[in-house]
């Protein structure tokens, strides 16, 4: 661990705990735009670890995960370094929007440009100032607007130190995702910081469920890494399954859903799975499953043209067993006491 980490023009020194702003734009008034940030250093080495929200303005679990992981009385024994990061996208949470004023999805833009477009430049300044002083990092998101995912973690499982943060996250689905052009993934990647991709639930809401879930993993993935004392009492693992594959189904015609699956539900190869009909009910057309799989994403909206995406499905050597296990977390969530194994 670095003695003197420098954000923006903030010095954090060992055994400091400091709230920052980091500039990155002004408004049309020229009121500062800035990045809210809270950075935790234990006087002993270890890793340096980002936690970051609302890379997507309008996805809010994230933010509740970190304002909750902030107030844990476990981070007063912190080895190494939390740079948590609630609000990446600091435009679009305050415009309740996903993208930035110039429309541009912020995690396709990374690792940014200095001299680029807005996005671009908040890009960059989020990848100097503070994803290239990490070790490691954990990226939380939801589903885009009308969706809603099933808690999970998305990750390049082909690398051993991610795979290990995956596995210790605690979900129940884990799916082996391709990067993408542009995102945050792709940058911590090329990087070598290995980096997981949390997804639950739906913009503009908190799901209470998502939240502890999203909060547990982060603080189950610090101590795996070292960044925070093994539990006294240990506690059962929930068996977690690698999804290799994911597909979307689509709406064959336009019309109104009603849906006959719901979220983390074992869907069969050729079983009607939703009908989409006219107003009167009178002329419908199935929706049918095109493979065997687990329902990680579907629409929460029941207008639909033709096309649209309605179920995303991920494929597993044995769904049956892995709907057990999405009900068992979905249990657990439920019955447990809130602060049994958090702090």
């Amino acid at each position: 661990m670095i003695d003197d980490l420098i954000i923006g023009e903030h010095h954090i020194e060992r055994g400091e705990r400091k709230r920052i702003s980091l500039d990155v734009a002004k408004l049309y008034d020229f009121t500062e735009m800035t990045i809210p940030i809270e950075v935790i250093r234990g006087k002993e080495d270890g890793p340096c670890l980002f936690v970051s929200g609302a890379v997507h303005g309008d996805e809010l679990n994230g933010v509740e995960i970190i304002r909750r992981l902030l107030c844990k009385k476990a981070l007063n024994t912190l080895k190494g370094t939390l740079i948590a990061v609630p609000i990446v996208n600091v435009f679009g949470f305050n415009a309740k929007s996903r993208y930035l004023p110039d429309r541009r999805d912020l995690n396709r833009n990374f690792p940014g440009s200095e001299t680029g477009s807005l996005a671009a430049q908040l890009a960059h300044i989020f990848m100097t100032e503070i994803i290239e002083k990490c070790t490691h990092g954990i990226d939380l998101h939801c589903a885009a607007t009308n969706r809603v995912n099933l808690p999970q973690i998305r990750a390049c499982l082909d690398d051993q130190e991610t795979r290990k943060m995956a596995n210790a996250f605690n979900v129940p689905v884990l799916l082996h995702s391709t990067l993408r052009d542009g995102s945050l993934r792709e940058a911590t990647r090329e990087r070598k910081i290995p980096t997981l991709l949390f997804e639950g639930g739906e913009s503009l809401r908190f799901n209470e469920k998502v939240i502890k879930s999203g909060l547990k993993g982060v603080l189950s993935v610090m101590r795996q890494i070292g960044m925070l004392k093994p539990l006294k009492k240990k506690h059962s693992y929930h068996d977690v399954f690698v999804a290799r594959s994911s597909h979307w189904i689509r709406a064959p015609h336009s019309g109104i859903l009603s849906m006959k699956k719901k979220l983390g539900e074992r869907v069969k190869k050729g079983q009607t799975i939703g009908i989409i009909s006219d107003p009167f009910g009178q002329q419908k057309v199935d929706i049918t499953a095109r493979r065997t799989g687990i329902i990680i994403g579907a629409t929460t909206f029941p207008l639909l043209n033709s096309g649209d995406a309605v179920f995303h499905v991920a494929t597993f050597e044995d769904a049956h067993t892995v709907e057990e296990h999405v009900d068992i977390f979905e249990e657990t969530l439920e019955t447990e006491d809130k602060n049994r194994f958090l702090d």
